[in-house]
């Protein structure tokens, strides 16, 4: 899986497959040891049995290798003295000669731009995502369905036991790369939390931090130490590290998924003002629920705006007043929805546009989405694009991959928005008192 991952990737270095019982594995010439393998190995991924592990990280130190991957379970997880006590001694070895573990049970390193890789058919586009997830399965996924989202990553590490490098590790380390704009993770455990607060602190200052944490209840705990041997912290804890650090919380794959996407995707500096355009009136009132329980504002739209909109938007059903509900005729006339969107982007008490619905036919949700990038360039505002149950998945990663944030419902758009806002204004506010 992880040679299938490196060739996948194009991985432009050499590759070395270590098995003693046969002489190739497609294509690539392989070695009986780690001993064999001609000049430096700078990373070794270990796929051996648990009884195997040691000794060969023992070969790999020996041999000078700089890091290792090791996805072998069987360890701190178990919660068994003897699988500590092997845990500990893999450190022990490695750290006298000076190499570092990412691991155990850890899928390793994600990164389009090396092409290096922990799974077959990731994106090998490169992007601003940096990604640290105790869980290999869960950053195998986001990296699959992150591009239908418009989700790319500089970085994404899964750390599995984490006997040696840990999140603060990581986090310190994407807080000073250049080819990372914000940082995403999913933590089951911290192992030092004033050390961990600290480099948060340090880092959301900078740029972005949005953190998943599990663990917080009795039934996450008891999960998150089978799984990688995390221990328990308590809720109020963590969200005051929260707080204290910088952080922007969620809860749950999609509302990471939405707030990655609502980071990646909108600018850098947006306002609370909505204006909301909407085929179909009840998500149209659900976005604007949505926005007074985030506390976001809905736009007061200017007379002349309502004027114009009078001549197109036809006075059956429809309202005229934010939230602006077209009918459902708009679906099937889209020159409305274009037509509506840009006097609404027009409007100088508007900072952002959300769009819900749209054509009932690719063509027409395809012209949709070109003229809403015409007006997002004409008149240097957000849109934010909500698409309605069971039509048209396929729009969604179009418009997301034209840069445009679309979401699955009102609520989630609204809340990821909000996520985005709130931590724009904090970062503001500390670089003022700084």
């Amino acid at each position: 899986l992880f040679l299938m991952a490196l060739v996948d990737q194009k991985f432009p270095g050499q590759i070395y497959p270590v098995n003693p019982k046969v002489e190739e594995i497609d294509g690539l010439k392989t070695y009986p040891s780690v001993s064999a393998i001609p000049g430096n190995v700078d990373l070794a991924i270990i796929l051996v049995p648990q009884k195997s592990t040691l000794s060969v990280v023992k070969e790999c130190a020996a041999k000078g290798v700089k890091g290792a991957v090791l996805f072998t379970a069987g360890y701190k997880e178990t919660g068994t003295e003897e699988g500590m006590a092997m845990e500990d001694e893999l450190l022990s070895v490695a750290g006298e000669a000076g190499m570092r573990l990412i691991g155990p049970n850890g899928m390793g390193l994600y990164c389009p731009k090396t092409g290096l890789s922990f799974f077959p058919d990731l994106s090998r586009k490169s992007g601003n995502i940096g990604f640290i997830s105790h869980s290999g399965s869960l950053a195998n996924i986001l990296g699959i369905i992150g591009p239908q989202k418009g989700i790319y990553f500089s970085k994404s590490i899964s750390l599995g036991n984490e006997c040696d490098l840990s999140v603060r590790d990581f986090l310190e380390y994407l807080g000073n790369d250049q080819d990372t704009s914000f940082i995403g993770a999913y933590i089951e455990n911290i192992k030092d939390g004033p050390l961990f607060l600290k480099a948060l602190k340090q880092v959301s200052l900078k740029k972005p931090v949005i953190l998943w944490k599990v663990g917080l209840n009795p039934e996450g705990s008891r999960a998150a130490a089978s799984h990688t041997g995390a221990l328990t912290s308590k809720k109020e804890i963590w969200e005051a590290v929260s707080q204290q650090g910088g952080a922007v919380p969620v809860i749950g794959f999609e509302s990471l998924t939405d707030t990655l996407m609502g980071f990646s995707l909108l600018p850098s500096k947006i306002g609370n003002r909505l204006a909301i355009v909407s085929g179909p009136g009840g998500f149209a009132v659900s976005v604007a629920e949505s926005c007074g329980r985030e506390g976001l504002k809905l736009a007061e739209l200017a007379s002349e705006s309502r004027s114009i909109l009078s001549q197109f938007i036809p006075s059956t059903g429809t309202s005229l007043r934010n939230p602006i509900d077209m009918g459902m005729n708009a679906a099937l006339v889209i020159d409305i929805y274009i037509n509506t969107a840009k006097i609404v982007a027009s409007d100088p008490g508007v900072d952002t546009v959300v769009i819900v619905g749209g054509g009932r036919t690719p063509e027409d949700n395809e012209r949709l989405k070109e003229e809403i990038l015409k007006a997002r360039e004409e008149f240097k505002k957000p849109f934010i694009m909500v698409n309605l149950p069971g039509y048209n998945p396929e729009t969604s990663q179009s418009f997301c991959n034209a840069g445009l944030p679309t979401f699955d419902s009102a609520e989630r758009a609204i809340n990821a928005y909000a996520k985005v806002l709130k931590y724009q204004l904090w970062q503001r506010k500390m670089t003022e008192l700084k």
